[in-house]
């Protein structure tokens, strides 16, 4: 049985020498490779109290609904500024070159509720950072906060200390 591992593609010097590119189409394209990404990740809510799950645009989608429709939970979405039709909060943060902003509906998370954060993969840290601070703006908790990957090399996770973070893949480098 192929390990997570096996199915991420990796691409050496992307987006620029030195870095080596953790590639998720390569699981995506692959039934199996996404059936153990949603698995593995789904394990590790295991025994965890949640009420929502909540995406980052836009990966976090892909692996967050099938995770919430997996545990029979809502799914919430976070996106870039600009791109939900009701009312919301919204957060800024630093980019490596700039700064971003996300929003969520203000309706989306209920004061009180348990909320799992999903995405694809952690390098810095910024984007997830950004969405706890929309969840808590609402009231909810956040339990816990999943990704597929991380990047250990880049310290995402040290912006998030005081959160319980599991990733499925850990990488060394950047």
């Amino acid at each position: 049985m192929k390990k997570m591992e096996d199915y991420v593609r990796t691409i050496p010097d992307f987006p620029e020498p030195g870095i080596m590119f953790r590639d998720v189409t390569s699981v995506l394209q692959d039934p199996d490779g996404l059936k153990l990404a949603i698995d593995s990740m789904a394990a590790l809510l295991d025994g965890v109290d949640v009420d929502v799950i909540a995406g980052a645009e836009s990966r976090g989608f892909i692996f967050g609904a099938p995770i919430a429709y997996k545990l029979g939970k809502p799914f919430v979405l976070v996106r870039k500024k600009g791109k939900l039709p009701c009312e919301t909060v919204s957060e800024k943060y630093d980019l490596e070159y700039g700064s971003a902003e996300i929003e969520m509906h203000k309706d989306a998370i209920k004061p009180g509720q348990k909320v799992v954060l999903v995405d694809d993969l952690i390098a810095t840290g910024g984007t997830i950072e950004a969405s706890i601070h929309l969840v808590e703006k609402l009231g909810g908790e956040v339990v816990k906060v999943i990704f597929l990957m991380e990047l250990a090399g880049l310290k995402g996770r040290d912006r998030l200390k005081g959160y319980d973070v599991a990733s499925v893949i850990t990488y060394d480098g950047k």
